[in-house]
């Protein structure tokens, strides 16, 4: 079964993306606004609770932190993937390594980390300028408090679900 790692933002932030994900994303109906900490693996029914129990203690280890998102920005030329850039600051950091070495799970990410939440992706060139213009105009100024990472997995309707939720900090 397919897994991952990801951290959902506040119900206004979702309510925010979700404005322009209902028109311009692809995804929009299989999973929620979210930023992904470690990108989708395979694991079976018996090894996933060995990865649950490890990501608790990660979760356990990692303090909760501010979670900054600043402005649209595009994946271009590699892909027409819209998103609002998440500033990565130091917990988000430390979080995001806790999940990517060696200790949790072997797996080879393509692409290096930027944080972000996708809004739009899929997308013509024609249409990912066009958006990207109008969306880039947008004063995007967002703070929150995470406190939260879900453990997910994927139904066999390609939609993603909560398998388990951990605290950060909590003991």
């Amino acid at each position: 079964m397919k897994y991952g790692v990801a951290i959902f933002p506040s119900k206004k932030l979702q309510d925010l993306a979700n404005s322009y994900r209902k028109r311009y994303d692809t995804k929009y109906a299989f999973i929620p606004p979210h930023l992904t900490l470690k990108p989708t693996f395979e694991a079976t029914d018996m090894e996933i609770s060995t990865i649950a129990e490890q990501l608790k203690g990660i979760a356990q280890k990692c303090r909760p932190f501010t979670m900054s998102v600043t402005k649209t920005k595009s994946f271009q030329p590699v892909s027409n993937t819209i998103y609002f850039k998440v500033e990565l600051s130091e917990g988000l950091q430390e979080l995001h390594d806790a999940l990517n070495n060696e200790d949790f799970i072997k797996s080879e990410s393509e692409h290096a980390f930027v944080p972000h939440i996708t809004i739009a992706q899929d997308l013509s060139d024609n249409e990912h300028s066009d958006v990207l213009g109008q969306l880039s105009m947008l004063d995007i100024s967002h703070e929150e408090e995470v406190k939260r990472v879900h453990l997910l997995y994927q139904l066999e309707d390609g939609a993603w679900t909560v398998y388990e939720t951990f605290r950060l900090g909590a003991e």
